[in-house]
């Protein structure tokens, strides 16, 4: 099992300089070798492989001395993102898909990021410290104790400007939570995020909606700064600061959600929601996206794997509020004002989201006995 763990690194002013020389160098040789591989299509019809772009690279940092200052593993992994972007591409087109074709990177991004291979003994861990290449001891704040073997370090700085570092190990053990033989239906929502078939409900917290007035605040004083200036940069990082508590309170409600369900059932179930598609309603778009449906099913998918539990998913077509036991199926409950109805055969009083978790559950437990 691989698994990444997380921490905030501290670096002092030398290593900050170097950290950021990394990432311009970083997005040089992606920028670089991008229109090189452009260039070459143009012109001759074919395009550069890994391998060509590894050995032209090699001899750049001949000629070019600042190529040589941050680690070689690097822009060597800042050429295999190219790769794996011409890749994605190029299956997107033969899948039908839309395909998004690799662009190239700017310096005004304010989120930057390089990945450093593990080599030896140069990325290690201790109690206050982590190694890493061309950097050295990094004061961290390490909340965790790591298992596994070391495969990489990621290091990146978010848009407020604070610095982490993401260790990827493998080997991870991971101790497997006893069977409890119950299961489960979820339908995901607005009003109540979550509403599981037996009865269950998770409050949805809307930290958007409830940071709204302080977000709205600080982006006006950022729009009366002049572009350029010292003042407006640092107006943009209390911006940025904003947004980051609403995410870190949004990503940690949800793994605790996710995590309590994983502990308490064998199989979930839950609709294969198209949430990309149901963000383009302008009516609903900031509660969709508030409610991080897409980041409740990532972690769902991923934490069964972990702990050998059955994530199930119901196609996204199913009437899933619409149906009664006995079999009818109403069409006024696409309303989303609908909260409860009767079904006007068998009488059966109906709660819209428990009644469509009951659904899920049974639509689930159908596909998996077939």
């Amino acid at each position: 099992m691989e698994k990444a763990y997380k921490f905030r690194i501290y670096p002092n002013q030398i290593q900050i300089t170097q950290i950021q020389r990394t990432f311009g160098c970083c997005r040089y040789v992606f920028n670089y070798f991008l229109a090189e591989r452009i260039e070459q299509y143009k012109t001759e019809s074919k395009t550069l492989n890994y391998n060509a772009c590894s050995a032209q690279l090699t001899s750049m940092k001949r000629e070019i001395d600042w190529l040589r200052e941050p680690d070689s593993t690097a822009l060597q992994s800042s050429l295999k993102d190219l790769d794996i972007a011409y890749q994605n591409f190029f299956r997107r087109v033969k899948q039908g898909e839309k395909p998004g074709f690799p662009h190239f990177k700017s310096k005004h991004n304010n989120r930057k990021s390089y990945k450093a291979k593990s080599v030896g003994s140069n990325i290690a861990v201790s109690d206050r410290h982590i190694k890493l290449p061309k950097l050295g001891l990094v004061r961290a704040a390490i909340s965790k104790r790591l298992e596994g073997r070391i495969l990489n370090a990621t290091v990146s700085q978010n848009p407020s400007g604070k610095y982490f570092v993401s260790i990827c190990c493998t080997d991870v053990p991971i101790e497997r939570y006893p069977s409890t033989g119950l299961v489960i239906g979820i339908d995901l929502g607005l009003k109540t995020l979550a509403v599981t078939s037996d009865s269950k409900e998770f409050a949805n917290p809307k930290h958007y909606h409830k940071s709204q007035a302080k977000l709205r605040r600080e982006q006006r004083k950022l729009s009366r700064k002049p572009k350029g200036s010292n003042n407006r940069n640092k107006q943009r990082i209390r911006v940025a600061r904003v947004h980051e508590a609403i995410q870190n309170q949004r990503i940690d409600a949800i793994h605790k959600m996710t995590s309590q369900l994983i502990r308490d059932y064998d199989v979930i179930v839950l609709e294969d929601l198209n949430v990309k598609g149901m963000v383009r309603n302008r009516r609903l778009s900031k509660s969709i996206s508030d409610a991080a449906w897409g980041e409740i099913t990532r972690q769902l998918k991923y934490k069964a794997v972990w702990y050998s539990r059955v994530n199930q998913k119901v196609d996204r077509f199913f009437a899933s509020s619409q149906l009664c036991e006995c079999g009818y199926k109403n069409p006024e409950v696409k309303n989303l004002s609908v909260r409860e109805w009767i079904c006007p055969q068998c009488n059966r009083v109906h709660d819209r989201d428990l009644n469509a978790a009951n659904n899920i559950l049974n639509e689930g437990l159908r596909l998996l006995a077939g």
